[in-house]
């Protein structure tokens, strides 16, 4: 493991664990929306547009010469959004967005009064693996989002180290809701990836955390039968929606084909709250009169001056955002290494409490 950049990659504080995040009204309602508004497709396909954009963003690295593929990393998990960029899409979750616990929990994470809320999203998911390597949530930078500039691109500027002065102060409060008796806990490691893991094991029912994921390693653990976890037809094209002919469950479809159904037991839901927060009010007005932000070209040009100190011998291509060689490059420069301890899935029931 690379010591000097795994060091750098600690949580402000340690994740706070708490019960009853959301109250069943609040769970029902954002429920609906979710039923109602479908059909959500998978993670990756929404923030990656080539294979080696999904190794940039976790740890370890391919043989050189090998060519990632799709199928390496496909797994049952999709994704939505109740709130992006500060704006509540349902007036209906306006509670849930613009929620005062939440905003008093993150300034007490923090130690500020200053914070945003910036989203509202959501995980589906029926059994599944956890999904890859551990990996860091994207950050983003003054003037760089997720809007502007590619995942894999942000991830890379977090894991060098050399724009924290840009980096945003962020935290989640993310809540669980599953009923399977297979796993589905949460995997973290909160005194860094060169330490001992800790896990929140499920049952967790309105159960989650206060945390900076973007500062911590972090995985989900694989949930429900493993014969199910890996549905024949799954591609990147792949959606999850509600099943109308089952009450409470749900499926998952490839084009016209229906390739799994998955019962309310076994559905896994992961509502996940971020804010952004400033120290001070001169690190918001620096945010907001964008006199000190980043940009893509110049984000690219430090990390060709970094490779170049370091050693690397490459030529800078056309476009580097694109080109995976340089992402492979990139990656395998700024990677940490293997996680000391990463669990492995359950495969069996827990045993009753």
């Amino acid at each position: 493991m690379k010591s000097d950049i795994a060091s750098t990659f600690l949580p402000v504080a340690p994740p706070v664990i708490l019960d009853g995040l959301y109250s069943d009204d609040q769970r029902r309602r954002m429920l609906d929306v979710v039923r109602r508004e479908g059909p959500w497709s998978l993670i990756l396909a929404q923030y990656f547009s080539s294979p080696e954009e999904v190794i940039a963003t976790t740890t370890g690295r391919l043989p050189e010469g090998f060519k990632p593929t799709w199928d390496m990393f496909l797994n049952p998990v999709f994704r939505g959004y109740f709130a992006r960029d500060g704006v509540n899409y349902f007036p209906e979750l306006d509670d849930c967005f613009y929620n005062p616990k939440f905003i008093n929990l993150v300034r007490d994470y923090w130690k500020t009064p200053y914070v945003e809320c910036d989203q509202l999203m959501f995980n589906l998911q029926g059994p599944s693996s956890a999904g890859g390597a551990p990996h860091v949530d994207g950050t983003h930078f003054r003037g760089l989002y997720g809007n502007n500039a590619p995942t894999w691109l942000l991830n890379i500027m977090a894991k060098s180290g050399l724009f924290r002065r840009w980096q945003a102060k962020k935290a989640q409060v993310i809540a669980w809701y599953y009923q399977g008796t297979i796993g589905g806990g949460f995997h973290y490691w909160p005194d860094g990836p060169d330490k001992s893991p800790a896990t929140l094991e499920a049952p967790m029912w309105g159960r989650g955390v206060v945390v900076e994921n973007e500062m911590m390693f972090h995985s989900s653990q694989g949930c429900g039968p493993v014969d199910q976890r890996r549905p024949a037809g799954l591609t990147i094209k792949s959606t999850i929606s509600a099943d109308p002919e089952t009450s409470n469950g749900w499926r998952i479809k490839t084009g016209d084909e229906v390739v799994a159904k998955v019962p309310e037991k076994e559905f896994r839901l992961l509502i996940h709250w971020g804010a952004q927060v400033y120290g001070d009010l001169a690190e918001l007005k620096l945010a907001r009169d964008h006199s000190d932000d980043m940009t893509v070209d110049r984000a690219i040009d430090m990390l060709i001056s970094d490779l170049r100190a370091r050693g690397e011998t490459f030529e800078v291509p056309t476009d580097p955002v694109r080109d995976p060689d340089f992402i492979s490059l990139l990656t395998r420069v700024y990677d940490i290494g293997q996680l000391k301890d990463v669990p492995e899935d359950p495969s069996a029931p827990r045993r009753a409490a």
